[in-house]
């Protein structure tokens, strides 16, 4: 059996350790500038250019081994976007966790055409109907600076990991009620919270960070332009989108109040490009039109990303509950012009078993097959203060 990859927690015995190789690393780390400017909101949309399409598969190394057989089902079609998210469950995984994020990392790092979305969730017990009391004094605290330190930690990871251009999706939907880090308790607050967040995550040298504002489609709880924190922390107007009502057509999607048009007018407002992080079907079932109709208003609006929610009951290659909107999706996703070399599509019965329902990641990621040895997370921040981010030291299996 290949050596699986093992964090060791340390105590006092890592301080010595660590000053042993701390020296080294101190001599090939130049202390960062401080940035806090760097990577302001982009003023205008990106050039014209083919929407980079993905999908959300997973959220760890098994959604990366799916991309590709994504991509052949679609008859050689190019997936720019791997898509995963953060657990909400507690402070540590929200920064981030050593190990977590390697295997997109290195999918990303694999072509410069590529684009890594993150989810991240601005509290932890982000799923656990925390009461509006309680979320008003979260977010209040955070509006104050309480919690900055784990956004800063999470920024230095990526920029550690090699993907310092992490589409971040920050706080979604939160014009709903479903998440702690939703606005509707205190939008004054959560918009006071969301600029602390990514002045903390831009204050990290190197970064080159994108921050999407993805609230849910329509009004919901609260109007979601109510939250909207300023066109200088935000980059990207986002919306997740899926079939379902209040809304009982596609052209009542597009024309309810806070619906797909007024993405599309408040982002050319503000000078933002749009992207759909989350979209799919849901309760109005199997429906190959509404499938034609949102490909065909993403192909019409040229959002910087879109990543079709791909599990029952919302997907098309991983859902086999839905097989008319799978050929839509198919045939009109297949073979496209930035596709790559042509590989021959397989034996449509050879549909995969849909994993179980569940955006958020489990608290402990499966470990990733692939990379085997003990490695030692090495919390150096902690230890020798901002100018130092944390490493891993590896030895091998």
């Amino acid at each position: 059996m290949p050596a699986q990859r093992r964090l060791i927690n340390f105590g006092i015995g890592a301080t010595a350790l660590c000053l042993l190789v701390g020296g080294a690393v101190l001599a090939g780390h130049d202390a960062p500038d401080s940035q806090a400017g760097k990577g302001a909101a982009r003023g205008a949309p990106e050039p014209d250019r083919a929407t980079a399409i993905g999908a959300y598969l997973d959220y760890g190394p098994k959604g990366v081994q799916r991309m590709e057989e994504l991509s052949r089902w679609l008859g050689g079609t190019e997936l720019r976007v791997g898509h995963s998210y953060l657990p909400g469950d507690l402070w540590e995984n929200i920064e981030g966790r050593p190990g977590f994020l390697s295997s997109w990392a290195a999918w990303r790092k694999a072509s410069e055409d590529r684009m890594f979305v993150l989810n991240t969730p601005m509290l932890e017990r982000n799923e656990e109907r925390v009461p509006d009391d309680e979320v008003r004094g979260l977010l209040r605290a955070g509006a104050e600076g309480q919690f900055d330190e784990h956004f800063r930690r999470l920024a230095e990871r990526l920029v550690l990991r090699g993907v310092p251009d992490t589409v971040i999706v920050l706080g979604w939907e939160m014009n709903g009620t479903t998440y702690t880090h939703r606005c509707g308790p205190d939008p004054a607050a959560w918009k006071a919270y969301w600029k602390r967040i990514v002045t903390a995550m831009r204050s990290v040298s190197g970064q080159e960070f994108r921050f999407d504002f993805a609230p849910s489609r329509g009004r919901d709880a609260v109007p979601w332009t109510e939250c909207y924190p300023g066109d200088d922390v935000v980059d990207i107007i986002g919306m997740d989108s899926y079939d379902q009502p209040p809304a009982r057509t596609f052209d009542e999607q597009v024309n309810e109040p806070y619906g797909l048009r007024k993405q599309v007018d408040f982002a050319a407002e503000h000078g933002k490009p749009i992207s759909f992080p989350e979209w799919g079907l849901f309760r109005n079932g199997d429906n190959p039109e509404y499938m034609r109709r949102m490909l065909e208003w993403m192909d019409q609006h040229k959002p910087v990303y879109q990543t079709i929610t791909d599990y029952c009951p919302h997907g098309v290659w991983q859902c086999a509950d839905n097989p008319e909107s799978s050929a839509v999706f198919r045939e009109m996703l297949s073979g496209l012009p930035d596709a790559g070399p042509s590989v021959p599509a397989p034996d449509p019965s050879g549909t995969p078993t849909a994993p179980k329902p569940g955006k958020p990641a489990p608290t402990e990621p499966a470990p990733d097959p692939n990379e085997t040895g003990w490695c030692a997370a090495f919390p150096l921040s902690d230890w020798f203060g901002q100018w130092l981010t944390d490493h891993e030291f590896c030895l091998p299996g």
